[in-house]
């Protein structure tokens, strides 16, 4: 992505989101009836209603956000030192306040519970942490980000697809911090990943999700004909057995292992947030009055393989133990 184009992306979508957002307020009163309208003809108790408090806690976040990055930058010395440790570590406090009051008042609005299964994160203090989690939409990656930052005093570096870019604020505040939008396509793309690995401290976690994209029928699809094509007959086997998730994609993977030898490896499920892509999947699958299970584990460095054959071996073990994990734990309603 060109660094004009960059530019005009930020003058054109910042103020948009703010005016936007402005106008959504102004016209609230509007906003409310129809809303309270819709409800009783959609599923769930005041579906249109809870979304629409969502949204707008969303788009608030978001226009007050991107005003304290603006003074932030201005602060900075007009950019200058914007990427130093002092102003990183502002960054980081300023996103792991938005969250928390994004996803308290979000659970709030949705009651949904949130739990944690399986050992801690930090069942090894000290260590640095390379995080490889399902993908399956962009509210799994939020909640992952969320729970390291707020629950485990991790601060994360994340990889992450350009088309994310999109968003304001998160354009802003990842190209302030370790962090790397990428295009699956780029031919440098493990090249990129492993050195933005590098470096990790005792309070660092990698994030990273290794099958590329969230699972879709038509994506399993593709992947397992992807592999067909490369005679790779035998994880073509393994990839047809995986009914939840997608095939990893090992590169960008073992890459990160490359770039952060001394980093221990979690590997995260989930289950609930599953195929919230589009704003269409989002209205007809967010979930309500609902329990959200998270499970965590975390391999030592010693147990994880040392060649690549081996390690790949290793990935696609574990991607099976997380696909039977997601068949057996689907989102539990909350009882009324």
């Amino acid at each position: 992505m060109t660094a004009p184009f960059h530019g005009f992306r930020r003058v054109v979508l910042a103020p948009a989101v703010v005016g936007l957002t402005v106008l959504m307020w102004a016209t609230l009163p509007a906003w409310l009836i129809a809303a309270a309208v819709l409800s009783p003809l959609l599923p769930g108790r005041w579906r249109a209603l809870r979304l629409l408090w969502v949204v707008m806690l969303y788009l608030t976040c978001e226009a007050l956000l991107l005003g304290v990055l603006l003074g932030l930058w201005f602060s900075s010395g007009f950019g200058r030192a914007i990427r130093s440790p002092y102003f990183e570590g502002i960054h980081y406090d300023l996103v792991q306040g938005v969250m928390w009051v994004f996803f308290r008042e979000a659970r709030r609005v949705l009651r949904l519970s949130i739990a944690t299964d399986g050992p801690s994160p930090d069942a090894h203090p000290g260590v640095p942490l390379l995080v490889a989690c399902r993908h399956a939409g962009p509210g799994d990656s939020f909640t992952l980000i969320h729970a390291l930052m707020h629950w485990y005093g991790r601060e994360p570096r994340v990889v992450l697809k350009d088309s994310l870019a999109w968003d304001p604020v998160i354009d802003v505040v990842l190209n302030r911090l370790p962090a790397r939008f990428i295009d699956p396509r780029a031919g440098d793309l493990e090249q990129q990943i492993e050195e933005l690995a590098h470096g990790l401290d005792e309070n660092d976690a990698f994030v990273i999700f290794p099958e590329g994209g969230n699972f879709t029928p038509e994506r399993r699809r593709r992947g397992i004909e992807r592999l067909r094509q490369l005679g790779l007959h035998a994880m073509v086997r393994r990839a047809e057995e995986l009914t939840h998730v997608l095939a990893p994609r090992p590169g960008g993977f073992l890459a990160a292992l490359d770039g952060a030898p001394d980093a221990d490896v979690v590997l995260v499920a989930h289950t609930g947030l599953d195929h919230l892509v589009t704003v269409r999947d989002v209205w007809r699958e967010l979930p309500m009055d609902k329990r959200l299970v998270m499970r965590w584990w975390q391999v030592p460095r010693e147990e994880i393989p040392e060649g690549r054959e081996e390690r790949i071996e290793w990935l696609f073990d574990w991607w099976e133990r997380i696909d039977t994990w997601v068949r057996d734990n689907r989102p539990q309603d909350l009882p009324r």
